[in-house]
């Protein structure tokens, strides 16, 4: 099965890429709304929140997002450890739904592809870029937040610059060029690659 990581940063236009991929039938895990859900069910992430920000960091179940996010824009040695704890978890979790899939190809959309170890777990990477400036007030805008929030998280994260540089694919989501026929250029590259790695 042929693997592609879509990625991108914050307010780059990576989800809308991975919902049009969605519709031309492309199987898509989201590892962002996955490692959603296992940070409230898995033991191991819970036990290892919980040390890192105390036995009330969950309510009724549910992780105090907000609060952890607070925290850990701002401090880049304890998103690293949680980033180590958490990661491996949504690779074996991204494994385990790989072998569900029966299309010769799929994407694992991730925002921190590169940054979490996640390029590793996939054969070719397609990276969405758009202007710093844009992607600031999609997210200004998306999540009611200041720029001085977003670019904290923007911080975090590779600059398009050097994800572009390690991606076979890029899609530029700059409100110049339209996306959708971008998409559907990769797609047919994608279809190609998947139906060529299946013959093999």
């Amino acid at each position: 099965m042929y693997k592609v990581g879509l990625t991108g940063g914050i307010g780059s236009g990576k989800s809308t890429v991975g919902r049009i991929f969605e519709i031309l039938g492309v199987p898509v895990y989201n590892s962002d709304l996955r490692a959603r859900h296992l940070i409230n069910q898995h033991p191991d992430i819970i036990e290892a929140y919980q040390s890192f920000f105390g036995s009330d960091i969950y309510s009724n179940g549910e992780l105090d997002r907000a609060k952890v996010a607070e925290v850990l824009f701002k401090d880049g040695d304890l998103l690293n450890k949680v980033q180590d704890i958490v990661h491996p978890i949504v690779h074996e979790d991204f494994n385990t739904w790989i072998e569900q899939q029966k299309s010769p190809f799929v994407l694992k959309e991730a925002a921190v592809l590169f940054e979490g170890g996640g390029a590793s777990t996939v054969d070719d990477v397609l990276t969405v870029t758009a202007p710093l400036n844009l992607r600031i007030q999609r997210v200004v805008n998306r999540d009611q937040v200041s720029e001085r929030e977003v670019q904290e998280r923007v911080n975090n994260q590779w600059s398009d610059e050097k994800k572009v540089a390690l991606s076979r694919f890029v899609i530029h989501a700059d409100d110049v060029r339209l996306v959708i026929p971008q998409v559907l250029e990769v797609y047919q590259q994608i279809v190609t690659i998947g139906n060529s790695a299946k013959k093999g």
